[in-house]
């Protein structure tokens, strides 16, 4: 993972044991979100359609993405153009950050994950 932007070995280090303590769970890139407390739960109130973060799974993890998130945001020139565009469609940071942690963790998983990402299911 260190080719990959704003993930240092800290970082990289929480979320390989937060995968690692639960490998039953991680069947997809949905549930490795789940598992990181970044999968979007409905909140949505009268006329107002949003949603937030989940505020279960590894705190650890979740707090692994928001550094890498923060520091794409600063360093990244995509997550920066990406942090233009959404705010200019009205969405506040803290949503774009939301949308940034998911995208994180998508990524991150593909590389924690490569074989099951891959790979079809055998026939036995």
């Amino acid at each position: 993972m260190p080719d990959l932007v704003g993930v240092r070995p800290d970082s990289a280090a929480v979320l390989l044991i937060a995968a690692g303590d639960n490998p039953d769970r991680l069947v997809d890139e949905a549930s490795f979100a789940a598992l990181c407390g970044v999968s979007p739960v409905e909140q949505s109130s009268g006329k107002t359609q949003r949603r937030r973060l989940n505020r279960g799974g590894n705190r650890q993890a979740n707090a692994a993405l928001y550094r890498i998130a923060q520091t794409r945001i600063r360093w990244d020139e995509r997550t920066q153009k990406y942090l233009g565009r959404r705010t200019a469609e009205g969405m506040s940071k803290r949503e774009i950050i939301r949308c940034l942690k998911r995208y994180v963790a998508r990524e991150l998983y593909r590389h924690i994950q490569p074989r099951a990402a891959n790979q079809a299911p055998s026939v036995a």
